[in-house]
């Protein structure tokens, strides 16, 4: 079924573009001979929050809950690493689809609340090229054209889904960064970094808590103290974090002992070497 679905590209160029207050024609529910089929032999990518909201439902550790729910295929092309839901067993089905539905339906990823919309963004918009929506119509689905007519508008409420992208911004800030205009690559360590800061958020949380991380860099107590047990909060510094660390960007300060220290380390190693 994957082989036969059209590339996101496609269905970008061919299909009618949608804004917010335009209206479609979908509803779905266990009555349709198709309910869950969509949840079988399909590549879900996961966002960072994606997997906060999933494993806190779950009462799961992050690092318990991405080795038993996902997977990180790598291609020698791959810039970042990609989260995937585990697709496993007979028909490669979600492990929390069944019959009556998502056993995590409160918490289901930003995707499955999408469907059967897709959307669109440049990166640079102008007036004419801003964000637009798209319908996702396919075989497996009969949903279409049946249940009331909705704008995006509505769905985009209906579905949860501005908590979600609002929640995402960091992590898009971070897709979209110049860095990877470049053709710039990351290293394996920085991967890991990536990975761990992002998706393996409680493992962040014992890297900046029990090394000496808060030693080195200037962050308010009243956030240091809200980090402890908000996992947005965490979430939104690892982010800013990253872009410090892998980018460059201005968006940590080092205490200042911190680089005096480095100043002191740089000029007592190249004191041999300068005679």
């Amino acid at each position: 079924m994957a082989d036969e679905r059209k590339s996101y590209d496609e269905i970008v160029k061919t299909a009618k573009r949608l804004y917010l207050d335009d209206q479609f024609t979908f509803r779905c529910g266990q009555d349709l001979d198709c309910f869950t089929h969509c949840c079988s032999d399909v590549a879900i990518v996961l966002t960072p929050y994606d997997v906060l909201r999933m494993k806190r439902a779950l009462k799961m550790d992050s690092s318990e809950f991405l080795e038993k729910y996902t997977i990180l295929p790598f291609t020698k092309d791959q810039k970042v690493p990609v989260v995937l839901l585990n697709m496993s067993g007979e028909g490669k089905r979600c492990p929390f689809a069944s019959a009556k539905g998502c056993a995590i339906y409160a918490n289901r990823p930003w995707a499955c609340r999408m469907y059967p919309l897709g959307v669109a963004e440049p990166k640079n918009p102008n007036p004419d090229d801003k964000r637009f929506y798209f319908l996702l119509k396919e075989d497996i689905c009969h949903g279409h054209e049946k249940g009331r007519a909705m704008t995006v508008r509505e769905w985009i409420e209906n579905q949860g889904i501005e908590e979600y992208d609002m929640m995402g911004t960091s992590f898009k800030d971070l897709m979209l960064h110049d860095f990877w205009e470049k053709g710039e690559t990351l290293t394996p360590r920085k991967m890991e970094m990536y990975h761990m800061a992002l998706f393996d958020l409680d493992r962040f949380r014992r890297f900046v808590f029990e090394t000496s991380f808060l030693e080195k860099f200037i962050v308010d107590e009243a956030r240091v103290e809200a980090m402890r047990e908000d996992d947005e909060e965490l979430l939104d510094f690892a982010a800013q974090w990253l872009r410090f660390s892998l980018f460059g960007d201005k968006t940590m300060k080092i205490k200042p002992e911190v680089v005096e220290g480095h100043k002191a380390a740089g000029e007592a190693g190249a004191a041999p070497s300068g005679g």
